[in-house]
């Protein structure tokens, strides 16, 4: 469920928590502590120098992720990712050149074998016999020719760990941490796949990201709900859709799909590479522009922001499952750099941040209304417009009404009072 924005009331009462805080609360060391250099191409470099011990951790972030994909493409930012871990035209690969003329063909029987299932039951069974075993035989000749995994070797072999990556509503991230001295191995393959990824294993992988939407959303009840909530919340927003993507986009996603969204969003003007760890800047520095300077970095496209109407009403939706209740409730907000966000972030930590926050004393240790509460700050993203949510699960035999009752109560205290800190009041 979603509401509209009486919540406000809060939010500007909080103001007085904010003000009067003492100023060593509010300013951020860290903040200090970072060298920040940029590239010619765009790219920017934030450094933190830390020598407690001889290992350096290193993300890439690059600022595109579900809410920018088209219409109709749901899902390309996160199979992106998955793609981004392929290799590239001298990763993974015995005979590039070969594979290459290979990778075409796939790609064409791919796309032609998609065509037909788009026709739903007008598609020509003939014509799939005929294509489906013609993919199969050259994605066999294809794994001939291909070192499966093999960043992940590289980099293992090396020392690292931590190696993942993540897609969210506004970002992509690559990250790993590694020995000190093996920097500049990830420089290397990392400037390698900036420039030069190869989309291998593609219709393989998309169905591994089927699969992983089955499990996450389809049969997940946390999932589910959520999905479900924020489909409910934004009406006209991208931030309605899931980061994993709709089905029905899904099974038809295509490289050049892919390759057009990495072209416009993982380009060194839309990336921060972030160091932290036992470097010396200076060398750092020459480093990064040794591997990632020469990376194209073309402008990037203007896109219309997109407004989500104003809400008129408080929405409720029911999804129906298999599990014990949960219930998600939530108001719109403004995004960062608003002022009133870090209010909310204050609201977020009277609220439920730790056994002493508010609705964890009252809702789950005196009145046994919850087994858990959780406020969240900037649900699904912090780009655009968002949400300030509240997640539950009640005790039985109590339901979702009585906590979302008490929630209210609470809340509605909170706007009295919000220096009160006391026990329930009844």
């Amino acid at each position: 469920m979603t509401r509209n924005n009486r919540f406000f009331f809060v939010a500007s009462i909080c103001l007085v928590f904010l003000f009067s805080c003492p100023r060593h609360l509010l300013s951020y060391e860290l903040a200090k502590r970072v060298q920040s250099h940029t590239l010619k191409n765009g790219l920017r470099l934030l450094m933190v120098e830390r020598h407690l011990s001889p290992t350096v951790s290193l993300y890439i972030r690059h600022r595109a992720g579900a809410v920018d994909e088209a219409d109709g493409k749901t899902g390309t930012a996160h199979l992106l990712e998955h793609m981004m871990f392929k290799g590239t035209r001298t990763i993974g690969t015995r005979n590039y050149r070969l594979e290459r003329k290979i990778l075409r063909k796939i790609e064409e029987v791919g796309v032609a074998i998609d065509r037909e299932k788009m026709k739903g039951a007008a598609a020509d069974k003939a014509t799939l016999a005929r294509l489906t075993p013609q993919l199969a035989a050259l994605q066999k000749e294809q794994r001939r020719l291909t070192i499966s995994n093999e960043i992940d070797r590289l980099y293992t072999e090396q020392g690292a760990v931590g190696l993942n990556a993540s897609t969210g509503q506004d970002l992509t991230t690559y990250q790993v941490s590694i020995p000190a001295n093996r920097i500049e191995l990830w420089a290397r393959i990392e400037s390698d796949r900036m420039a030069h990824p190869v989309f291998r294993e593609f219709f393989t992988e998309r169905d591994v990201v089927m699969e992983e939407r089955r499990q996450r959303s389809e049969s997940d009840p946390n999932g589910k709900l959520l999905e479900s909530y924020l489909a409910a919340a934004f009406i006209a927003h991208p931030y309605r859709r899931p980061i994993l993507g709709w089905p029905s986009d899904m099974n038809f996603l295509d490289v050049a799909t892919l390759r057009d969204f990495f072209r416009k969003s993982h380009t060194p003007r839309n990336t921060v590479i972030a160091i932290v760890g036992d470097i010396r800047p200076a060398e750092t520095i020459k480093l990064v522009e040794k591997y990632f300077s020469g990376i194209p970095s073309p402008a990037i496209p203007t896109v219309p922001a997109i407004e989500e109407p104003a809400q008129s009403g408080e929405k409720r939706i029911e999804v129906v499952f298999a599990a014990e209740p949960k219930m998600i409730l939530g108001y719109h907000k403004p995004p960062p750099p608003a002022f009133v966000d870090h209010v909310f972030d204050v609201i977020e930590s009277l609220l439920t941040r730790g056994r002493t926050s508010r609705l964890f004393k009252t809702l789950i240790e005196e009145r046994h209304l919850a087994d858990s509460i959780q406020a969240i700050n900037g649900i699904p993203g912090a780009r655009y417009q968002n949400q300030f949510s509240l997640f539950a699960t009640p005790r039985h035999p109590h339901t979702c009404l009585d906590l979302e009752l008490a929630i209210d109560a609470e809340i509605e205290r909170l706007k009295a009072n919000p220096s009160q800190t006391g026990n329930w009041q009844k």
